[in-house]
C-alpha cells in the first residue's frame, strides 16, 4: 500500500498533523509513506515508520514547487492520499482513495485535522524520535536532574514575551524555594534568535544554562521528551513540547489559543490580561506597545499557572 501525506510548511501545524500520520501508520501496517512538506518541517518526519520518499516542498517562483510535486508523484498508483493543504495537485494524482482536511474555523486544528478522517477523539500529535536523535541528547542534558526548557523566542516579535520575563520567572521557577529547585535550564532557540534572547542566556549561571540553538528537530525534540517543563510563546516549539509528552505551558497573547493552544491532558496554557481583541487592535495605532503585545502578561500570572501544572499528575 501506498499513502501520500501532504502536509505544513511551517513546523507547529506540521507536529499538528502528526496524529494523524500517526494513525495512519498504525491502521495500515507496512503501508510504503511518502511524506510532502515544507523545508523547515522535514526533519520531524524523517523517523517516520515506513517512510519511503521525504518530498521537501521548497516554494519556488510560479509555484513551481507545486509542479515538482506533481512530476515526483504522477507516476505512482496511490492507494490513500491525504492532502492538508487542499491543493489542486493532489487532484491531478491517481489515487484509489483521497482525503481534504474540512474547513472549521472556531476549532482547535488537532479537531479540524482529525476530521479529514473523520476520527473522533482526534489523534494527538506524535513525533518519532530515531537513535541518533536520542544519541544526542544523551550527550547534551545531564541524567536524573529536573530540566526547565525555555521557548523564548516566536516567529511574530508581537507573540513573544519579554525575554527579561522569562529571566525572572526561571530564577523564581528554580529557586531553593521554588517547584524546580536548581534545576537545569534548557533554552531552545534557532540560530537567528541568538540575539533577541541574549539577555536570557545571560542571566542564568553557566553550570546551570544548556544552550540548544540551531539543532534539527528531532535533536530538539528528544531532548525535550527528557524536561520536567516546557514554557515557551505561542510557537512549533511549544507543539513539540506537547507532542512528546512534556508537560507544556503555553504563553498567549495575540494568537488564538482556542485553535493553537498546546494539546494534550499534560498541557496548558496562560494569556495575557488584555484581550485578544484589544491586543489586535492597537496594531492599528502607532505606540510603544505596537511591536509586542504580550506585556500585560505578568511573571506572577505565569509562574502560578506553571505551578499549577507541575502539580498535576
Amino acid at each position: 500500500m501506498k499513502i501520500l501525506f501532504l502536509t505544513s510548511n511551517r513546523v507547529g501545524d506540521s507536529v499538528l498533523s502528526t496524529g494523524l500520520l500517526n494513525w495512519l501508520v498504525g491502521n495500515h501496517p507496512g503501508a510504503e509513506i511518502t511524506v510532502a512538506c515544507g523545508p523547515f518541517a522535514a526533519d520531524l518526519f524523517r523517523a517516520t515508520p515506513g517512510l519511503e520518499r521525504l518530498i521537501i516542498l521548497k516554494k519556488q517562483s510560479w509555484n513551481l514547487h507545486w509542479y515538482g510535486l506533481w512530476r515526483d508523484c504522477f507516476d505512482t498508483k496511490w492507494d490513500i492520499i491525504v492532502d492538508l493543504r487542499n491543493s489542486l495537485i493532489s487532484r491531478l494524482l491517481f489515487a484509489k482513495k483521497r482525503y481534504y482536511v474540512p474547513r472549521m474555523p472556531t476549532a482547535h486544528k488537532v479537531v479540524e485535522i482529525g476530521a479529514t478522517l473523520k476520527l473522533s477523539p482526534p489523534p494527538a500529535p506524535h513525533i518519532w524520535l530515531d537513535a541518533a536523535a536520542k544519541a544526542e541528547a544523551d550527550k547534551i542534558l545531564p541524567n536524573n536532574a529536573h530540566i526547565l526548557a525555555l521557548g523564548p523566542a516566536a516567529n511574530w516579535a508581537a507573540k513573544q514575551w519579554p525575554v527579561e520575563r522569562f529571566a525572572a520567572l526561571a530564577e523564581r521557577l528554580t529557586a531553593k524555594d521554588g517547584p524546580l529547585p536548581d534545576a537545569t535550564i534548557l533554552v531552545i532557540a534557532d540560530t537567528r534568535e541568538r540575539d533577541q534572547i541574549a539577555p536570557l542566556l545571560k542571566s542564568i549561571p553557566d553550570n546551570r544554562r544548556i544552550e540548544l540553538i540551531g539543532r534539527d528537530l528531532l535533536t530538539v525534540g528528544a531532548c525535550l521528551k527528557r524536561c520536567t517543563l516546557f514554557l515557551g510563546n505561542d510557537s512549533g516549539l511549544m507543539h513539540m513540547a506537547a507532542a512528546v509528552g512534556t508537560k507544556t505551558l503555553g504563553l498567549f497573547g495575540p494568537g488564538y489559543e482556542d485553535i493553537y493552544g498546546p494539546w494534550g491532558a499534560h498541557c496548558a496554557y496562560v494569556r495575557t490580561d488584555k484581550s485578544r481583541a484589544t491586543l489586535l487592535e492597537s496594531l492599528r495605532h502607532p505606540g510603544p506597545h505596537q511591536n509586542n503585545l504580550m506585556d500585560s502578561l505578568s511573571v506572577e500570572k505565569v509562574f502560578v499557572a506553571a505551578t499549577k501544572l507541575l502539580a498535576r499528575k
